[in-house]
């Protein structure tokens, strides 16, 4: 059966293979609690589709308008069995309770690197950010590059925001996008690093630089801030 949780995600879970990503335009944040209680109350109805699906969850965009869904699959063969049997009719239902969502394309990714602090007493995120960059065309080797650029300019900071929990990159399967799932304590603790003076993230350092300025780099994408809303998983 389907079981609804609290915990949020393990985005470092070895048996993911195909992590995928979403977003939906729902259009105003009436519409965003709507949409999530259609998608409970439609997986919730049902038995859980696949062995293959690992966790399914939903967060509400911070502005108001959006969703944004990240599944965990054990390989892509998965997803695929289940966009044949079971996907159509949850879409129809969710459709039928929330007429007029937008869903935007699916993305796949695969995980390639984490840093997570190491503390104490483990921290619950109260604000999820995704950073979404897109390049020119397909590279893997870029990529993998412009992550580990990042990881260098963020180990280089001597004073790291204490609000920031972790950050998960993954690389998309085509090439051309990297996504960062990063735990936040807050909002406002994400807002307050992002203007914070001297060094840190969105500093003007050499290699802060450097990562902005990525060769092939794109303007798309940017950051949205998210709030975790539901995480269904099998019994």
């Amino acid at each position: 059966m389907t079981r609804r949780t609290d915990a949020h995600p393990d985005l470092t879970r070895p048996e993911v293979e195909a992590p995928f990503f979403s977003t939906w335009r729902v259009g105003t944040p009436e519409r965003q609690k709507e949409t999530v209680e259609a998608i409970a109350a439609t997986w919730e109805s049902r038995p859980w589709p696949t062995q293959g699906l690992l966790g399914y969850y939903v967060y509400t965009g911070h502005n108001g308008t959006t969703l944004l869904h990240h599944s965990q699959w054990a390989d892509e063969q998965a997803y695929e069995a289940f966009t044949k049997v079971h996907r159509q009719e949850r879409v129809d239902e969710i459709d039928t309770a929330v007429p007029g969502i937008e869903r935007v394309a699916l993305g796949r990714y695969r995980h390639y690197r984490s840093l997570t602090r190491p503390e104490a007493e483990p921290r619950v995120p109260g604000c999820i950010v995704i950073v979404d960059v897109e390049f020119d065309g397909p590279d893997p080797a870029r990529q993998r590059a412009w992550v580990d650029a990042v990881f260098e300019a963020l180990e280089s900071e001597p004073n790291q925001h204490p609000g920031g929990i972790s950050a998960h990159f993954h690389l998309s399967t085509d090439g051309t996008r990297v996504l960062n799932y990063a735990e936040w304590e807050s909002a406002q603790a994400h807002i307050d690093a992002l203007a914070a003076p001297g060094e840190g993230i969105g500093s003007a350092t050499e290699l802060w630089k450097r990562v902005q300025t990525w060769p092939g780099l794109t303007e798309n994408g940017g950051v949205n801030r998210y709030e975790y809303a539901l995480g269904l998983v099998p019994e």
